[in-house]
């Protein structure tokens, strides 16, 4: 018993050694805690958890009393909604947000080809600018003027470091465009206890928070790629969660991406990022990231066993993540001071509110383009945005990428498009579906 204590403490101090070398030293450079990118994290989560423990227990105390059988007054309504809803699980339904898949069969080709056009530049646009606007304003400075001689002479300008403040604006506008086409178009009645979307929307936030954080310490090809590779956590925690088994070429595909990943990654020299301890951070908030986002897919698929459409999830998850986020940006102080950065630099307001706007007319043409063409078209189009967004990034912002790490950039990007081609064919030798797969907001 004792060698095996001291062997699992020796492993945890291997592991924890570096992540307390790279804090010490990124205290040193950043000059406070508060800069560190941990510190923040752990900050967030302890405002999320001023939120969900008096839920939990809220919702724990009316399930002991059997509020549902003697529960009466005003809010019982709203109650029985949040901690109860109806119980009935009825298997996923049609997306409400979408036509009925044999009307879109039936339309003509031209129109066919218009709708496919309409959707690939709709979803292109949206999530290029999307990226494009990501990093720029994760990694450049606000405000910075240009002296005499050049930027030499000018002021410095400030670089904006709420990644928090950002999550919630997204969340905040999906969450308005969301309540607006449930009251517009017709939904189907809800089902689902609305506080089992607060597990979804945790993950959901950071997750995001990883993904705006990460561009602080890595070039946003790497992170591109690094999300390609989360098909492996992903198949993990489908396993662990819902029992799911996977086909051989499953495995294959996802060797291949991990291959052309380590290529990738094995192949960026220090041009843009030199310091290990800021390569080490980047690896470590791109694991979060891919770990919270692979809960959250899996997750939400549980939950569509409930009657409701994407549109309900999008709703949902929003409401609960604008809780979240702004409960804790409200408690750490960092709201009025996110506004009040706003306020100095309009270009920053700007980029901002269209990043936002990009966000949410996204995750719209994600629902429209899988109801009218199914996952597999989507999947495409969406590998190909992920391939333009790099070489953009690239052009846009000078990211040097070796001739093994462009190769490495091929493999992931074959991986992915094998995927799909075996998908549309074991879909196409299988009976087809009633219905048609919803996409996970």
């Amino acid at each position: 018993m004792p060698s095996f204590s001291w062997s699992v403490w020796r492993g945890l101090a291997l592991v924890l050694l570096p992540v307390a070398m790279a804090l010490e030293e990124q205290v040193s450079v950043l000059g406070g805690w508060r800069e560190v990118w941990l510190f923040r994290f752990f900050l967030n989560v302890l405002g999320y958890a001023t939120i969900v423990i008096p839920g939990y227990l809220l919702i724990r105390y009316f399930k002991q009393i059997s509020y549902l059988e003697t529960g009466r007054g005003v809010c019982f309504p709203v109650i029985k909604a949040c901690v109860f809803g109806s119980e009935s699980k009825s298997g996923l339904l049609d997306d409400a947000s979408g036509p009925p898949r044999n009307e879109v069969e039936a339309s003509s080709p031209t129109r066919q080809a218009l709708k496919l056009l309409f959707c690939a530049i709709g979803l292109q646009t949206s999530y290029l600018t999307w990226g494009v606007l990501q990093e720029r304003v994760m990694t450049r400075s606000y405000g910075a003027s240009e002296g005499k001689g050049g930027a030499e002479g000018g002021a410095p300008g400030e670089r904006f470091k709420d990644s928090q403040f950002l999550v919630f604006m997204n969340r905040i506008l999906a969450l308005t465009v969301a309540g607006l086409w449930c009251v517009l178009f017709k939904q189907p009645r809800h089902g689902a206890p609305m506080y089992k979307y607060s597990f979804a929307s945790l993950s959901n936030i950071l997750s995001s928070w990883c993904q705006y954080e990460a561009l602080k310490y890595i070039s946003f090809p790497t992170q591109v790629l690094a999300k390609a590779s989360k098909v492996i956590p992903v198949m993990l925690m489908g396993k662990i969660m819902s029992r799911k088994s996977y086909e051989y070429w499953e495995y294959f595909t996802a060797v291949l991406i991990s291959m052309g990943v380590s290529m990738f990654l094995l192949s960026s020299g220090g041009q843009r990022h030199p310091s290990t301890v800021t390569t080490f951070s980047g690896v470590v908030i791109l694991g979060g990231y891919i770990v919270f986002d692979s809960f959250t897919s899996n997750w939400q698929d549980n939950l569509f066993r409930y009657k409701m459409s994407s549109v309900q999830m999008m709703f949902g998850v929003n409401l609960f993540s604008c809780m979240f986020t702004l409960g804790s940006l409200l408690e750490q102080g960092a709201f009025f001071d996110s506004v009040a950065f706003m306020a100095r630099h309009s270009e920053f307001a700007f980029h901002a509110v269209l990043l936002s706007v990009c966000s949410a007319c996204g995750q719209l043409f994600i629902f429209y383009t899988i109801g009218q063409f199914g996952a597999a078209v989507f999947t495409i189009i969406m590998t190909l945005r992920q391939a333009i967004g790099i070489l953009l990034s690239c052009f846009l912002y000078g990211h040097a990428v070796s001739v093994v790490g462009g190769l490495g950039i091929g493999v992931v990007f074959l991986a992915l498009f094998l995927r799909v081609y075996a998908r549309s064919r074991m879909k196409k030798s299988k009976k087809p579906a009633g219905q048609p797969q919803v996409q996970k907001v």
